[in-house]
């Protein structure tokens, strides 16, 4: 007689299958090329990136290769971290990314870089960043007067700005300023160079160089348009003209990337000289006494990073989210990647130093942390894909994918750092140790040097990720609450666009009172102009007439007084560099009534990541001396004194 199965054991086996097939789907998601990580928080996020290797066979969602930095301010600039309902103060090199707010009140000014893009604002200038990624750069500009500097467009890249009206889309490399009135109706896109469209209410625009477009809101859907000629400079015109000027002269622009942000601040805080075994590097000038890397600032919590580096000296970025350090017998040189490829970002390019769970110091529980020396292998502590790790290493540093390889095996596949050798953490005073506490909430690291004797530090643990949670003001790193903050109802404005935003923590796209910001559009149907003079762009153009029938003399824009007076513009203090091999055509921006030709004949395409020629390399340049390529790092004591000049 053949034996039955009881009926609780078919049972159990029914209910397993159910509860295997509801969880297939959340598994496969999981699992899905390009699918976030389902971490509760950011915090969450650090320890899960601490804990966990990056594994090189599951899809990983890469932070982006490129931030915003913060590099000029003049008056009252704030801050609103994406995500934060407080604004704080603005601090100098303090990286901006997806969500950040920014707001530069009356009489101030402020200016952004994105790789060799600039971004000014005028006073009572609003901005959000809506999106910052390796292909996008997307800005919402609620009031006041923005003016980009864009050197170069690739085929995939995207320059938005979404105002309350229009939203304009940088089409070429060029010039270009864009004002939005207080009361939110009506924008004005001037372009000096380049080319640019702007949609709004159904329609779009095209609007080319030396032209100048006002688009006015009128209460219903339909939008208002006039073409004109480019009004006078003003006091911010000129500014940003000499502050581009600078740029083009820039030397450091002979041994870095353009698309290396903060490469602009180099020449005139330091020097380039060749040494033995490095090849060009670049050596601070008037640094304090015990200066050492990444001691002079402090940290904040940057997400998706995490622990990011702040540095206080005006050119404190490059050098500390790009390339390496070693110590040389005249002091500390910096050593910079390939100079042919965009180098990936990273928020601080160092070892750490004990700060792991139950270990302390004898003068306490402290943090401590060193720079990576040329060659030497950085493995982020945050999630990334195996990919990253190679991209990050190899723009960043002389250092072929074999080590790479070899130091990832040894400290995230065998989790055994003892193997690996750190030239700086030996040399004197290099190490820097604060307390845990003033380390989380963003005070200045010099100032907060815990005493550490030197056997102490060479006998405390080394990791590549810091096992310490971050607290609340630890988004706001040095930024202190202002008094000052822009007007709820300016920011809560809402805007067009026509790329859809990042989504982000926090009142981003949404604000306090759940009032969505952004106005998503559809691409607007051409314009055709009809019974007008016709450009060759196909574009009208319209001029003013005085009283005796003679074309008026273009007139000063008033956009910045709004009831303050302009700042002066600040003394220059860098004296013109030599013909610079990645040097565009020039930028200077001519009176209004002087054609002023197109910043680039055509788009430019800049290879992020592959080693390549450089793109932007003029035809008619002088041919340069080839730069050595820069080998394995020597041990520091063995490096020569760099030589003067260049």
């Amino acid at each position: 007689m053949k034996r039955q199965r009881p009926w609780w054991s078919l049972a159990v086996t029914l209910a397993g299958l159910a509860f295997l097939l509801q969880l297939f789907p959340a598994v496969r998601a999981q699992d899905a090329p390009g699918a976030p990580d389902s971490q509760p928080s950011q915090t969450a996020q650090s320890q899960t990136a601490k804990n966990d290797a990056p594994n090189e066979n599951i899809d990983q969602q890469d932070p982006p290769s490129r931030v915003a930095r913060l590099n000029y301010m003049n008056g009252s600039v704030s801050l609103q971290p994406g995500g934060e309902n407080d604004w704080v103060s603005a601090v100098l090199n303090r990286p901006l990314v997806t969500g950040d707010n920014v707001w530069a009140d009356g009489n101030s000014r402020a200016e952004l870089h994105i790789g060799s893009t600039a971004i000014r604002l005028g006073a009572k200038t609003g901005i959000t960043l809506l999106e910052v990624s390796d292909q996008a750069a997307q800005i919402r500009l609620v009031q006041g007067s923005l003016i980009v500097m864009v050197r170069h467009v690739d085929d995939q890249d995207s320059y938005e700005i979404d105002t309350p009206n229009v939203a304009f889309v940088v089409m070429q490399p060029g010039d270009y300023r864009i004002d939005v009135d207080p009361d939110d109706n009506r924008t004005e896109v001037t372009v000096w160079s380049g080319r640019g469209q702007v949609t709004g209410g159904g329609n779009s625009y095209a609007v080319v160089a030396n032209q100048s477009a006002t688009f006015t809101s009128n209460g219903t859907d339909q939008l208002k348009y006039d073409l004109g000629q480019i009004p006078g400079q003003d006091g911010f015109d000129s500014w940003a003209l000499d502050r581009d000027q600078t740029e083009d002269r820039s030397d450091s622009a002979n041994y870095v990337s353009r698309d290396m942000t903060g490469y602009e601040d180099l020449d005139q805080y330091g020097n380039w000289s060749d040494v033995a075994g490095y090849g060009m590097v670049w050596q601070p000038a008037g640094i304090a006494a015990g200066w050492a890397p990444y001691r002079f600032g402090s940290w904040a919590w940057v997400a998706p990073w995490g622990w990011t580096w702040v540095e206080n000296e005006p050119w404190g970025f490059a050098p500390f989210h790009y390339g390496r350090w070693a110590l040389s017998g005249n002091g500390w040189v910096w050593v910079p990647g390939p100079s042919m490829v965009r180098p990936v970002y990273a928020p601080a390019l160092v070892g750490w130093v004990g700060g792991g769970p139950g270990f302390h110091f004898s003068a306490g529980v402290g943090v401590g942390w060193f720079p990576l020396a040329p060659g030497e292998v950085f493995i982020p502590g945050y999630r990334v894909s195996r990919a990253y790790v190679n991209n990050v290493n190899t723009t960043n540093t002389a250092v072929n994918i074999v080590r790479v390889t070899n130091v990832y095996n040894t400290v995230v596949v065998n989790r055994n750092v003892s193997n690996v050798t750190y030239a700086n953490r030996n040399v004197s005073g290099s190490v820097t140790v604060v307390s845990r506490d003033a380390f989380v909430n963003g005070r200045p690291a010099a100032q907060n040097v815990m005493p550490v004797p030197s056997r102490e530090i060479a006998a405390a643990p080394v990791s590549n990720a810091l096992a310490v949670e971050p607290v609340r003001s630890s988004a706001f790193g040095a930024g202190k609450p202002v008094a000052i903050k822009p007007p709820a109802a300016v920011m809560s404005r809402q805007v067009v666009a026509l790329r859809t935003p990042t989504p982000v923590p926090g009142s981003v796209q949404r604000s306090s009172v759940g009032q969505a910001l952004v106005r998503q559009q559809p691409p607007g149907r051409p314009v055709q102009t009809a019974g007008q003079p016709q450009s060759q762009n196909g574009f009208h153009s319209v001029r003013e007439i005085d009283a005796q029938g003679n074309e008026a003399k273009p007139q000063p824009r008033v956009w910045e007084e709004q009831g303050t007076a302009e700042p002066e513009p600040e003394p220059k203090t860098s004296a013109p560099g030599p013909q610079n091999r990645n040097q565009q055509s020039s930028a200077s921006r001519p009176s209004p009534q002087i054609a002023r030709p197109s910043l680039h004949p055509s788009a430019v395409r800049v290879t992020p990541v592959a080693a390549a020629a450089d793109t932007q390399k003029p035809a008619s340049a002088p041919p340069q001396k080839q730069q050595n390529p820069h080998p394995a790092a020597p041990k520091a004591e063995s490096v020569s004194a760099p030589k003067k000049g260049h």
